[in-house]
């Protein structure tokens, strides 16, 4: 079986993303490693492809719990054993979620940081599958 590219799906999610003011610009990524080339939201990752060729987006424990019993995804484990509650990877058996989960991701950490929540989205002006 050949491997499933996803490259180029996480490439769309993250190109139409960066067009919300919210998301930081790649030029202020300033570290390197883990999360280095995510989706930011006030140098806070929200959304990044993991090695594996998933899509790892960071939501509430209880989105990521129904997330996981509705069999759309797994909790992320970083490599160390230790899974991540409020962080889910999303195969590429899924793509078509991608972007909702991410732009959900999104709307979650601008969230977290102003304390309220925020009506903006991207969805509507996004092509359809």
């Amino acid at each position: 079986m050949s491997p499933v590219k996803t490259g180029g799906e996480f490439a769309r999610v993250a190109k139409l993303l960066s067009k919300d003011a919210r998301v930081d610009p790649p030029s202020a990524a300033r570290a390197k490693g883990f999360g280095s080339k995510g989706l930011k939201v006030a140098r806070k990752l929200f959304a990044f492809e993991s090695s594996k060729g998933q899509l790892v987006v960071k939501l509430s424990k209880e989105r990521v719990d129904a997330l996981v019993a509705e069999g759309k995804g797994a909790r992320f484990d970083p490599g160390h054993g230790r899974l991540m509650k409020e962080w889910i990877a999303v195969g590429p058996e899924h793509q078509r979620l991608w972007l909702r989960l991410a732009e959900e991701a999104l709307q979650h950490a601008a969230h977290e940081l102003r304390g309220g929540a925020s009506s903006h989205s991207l969805l509507d002006s996004a092509p359809a599958e």
